[in-house]
């Protein structure tokens, strides 16, 4: 009896693959609880900010402001509120959105910032959630075509029902799992973060269809040879992308650049995950069954 050569986290990987499974499920079942849970006490999948939820928007022209000072004051006095702050580059003013407020509310907050303020000084208009709403539909449907031709499009490439069931359901994971921890985190998500969601379908299809194509497309070196192969890539790309979401994160005073860098930084680490977790397992399940009965 040979000693086994093999680094540990190999004979980990290789020879425990079906336990390492647990992983990726115990997460996606944890997130539908998460979410199922918050739907059942709110009646919403997510925390909606402003630009989802509508509320009040107060333009101040002409006004010299600490973007970071004026936040921390607002969320100190009014806690229970969802605010987003942002500068305006060519009358130099500041755009304050607020929901779950009263304009009432936020210009006393605002007026003891700013030492007072004169009715001339600034503008109100109030904003309904139909506009946010009817984006949400929208991104939803958006979401479940991506899903469909994404799958048509497995399907044609790989002729192979499993692969395509398998990159659809890795996808949806990223999706349903990068919600979920939004959601613990407290994240309020903006249409923009919507957006970024629908990102991620493009981040989990891409190392996905690089697995499935380097075992089922290419026929040189063993199974696991080529799983490694489109590993090694793939973790590079997925690497590259964590590195510069961070860096967005720490350089970006944008709220809305933040809050997308901030999604695609979870999804792409959770991508991760699923890919060379659940989505292997699967792919070494299904090619071991389809050589057996060869």
């Amino acid at each position: 009896m040979t000693e086994d050569s093999r680094p540990l986290y190999k004979r980990i990987y290789e020879d425990h693959y079906k336990v390492l499974m647990i992983i990726p499920f115990l997460m996606l079942i944890l997130s539908v609880v998460q979410i199922g849970a918050m739907y059942a006490t709110t009646g919403e999948i997510m925390h909606r900010g402003v630009s989802l939820k509508g509320g009040v928007s107060i333009t101040i022209p002409d006004l010299e402001a600490d973007i970071n000072a004026l936040s921390a004051d607002l969320r100190s006095s009014l806690p229970n509120a969802d605010f987003e702050v942002r500068s305006l580059l060519q009358t130099k003013g500041v755009l304050v959105d607020a929901s779950d407020v009263t304009p009432e509310e936020l210009l006393v907050v605002l007026n003891r910032h700013f030492g007072g303020l004169s009715k001339d000084q600034y503008s109100i208009e109030q904003f309904g959630s139909s506009l946010g709403d009817s984006f949400f539909v929208q991104t939803l449907r958006a979401l479940v075509l991506a899903f469909l031709f994404m799958a048509v499009v497995v399907f044609v490439a790989f002729r192979n029902l499993v692969s395509g069931l398998t990159v659809i359901c890795a996808a949806f994971a990223d999706i349903v799992v990068t919600l979920a921890i939004l959601n613990v985190a407290g994240v309020r998500m903006s249409t923009a973060g919507i957006a970024a969601l629908l990102m991620l379908i493009g981040y989990a299809v891409d190392n996905d269809v690089l697995l499935s194509t380097h075992v089922h497309k290419r026929t040189k070196g063993t199974m696991m040879e080529r799983i490694y192969t489109a590993m090694g890539t793939g973790i590079v790309m997925s690497c590259t992308a964590i590195a510069v979401t961070i860096v967005g994160l720490l350089m970006s005073k944008s709220p809305v650049i933040s809050q997308i860098m901030l999604i695609l930084l979870v999804g792409s680490i959770v991508d991760i995950i699923t890919t060379y977790i659940f989505n292997t397992g699967i792919i070494r399940l299904t090619y071991k069954q389809r050589h057996e009965h060869h």
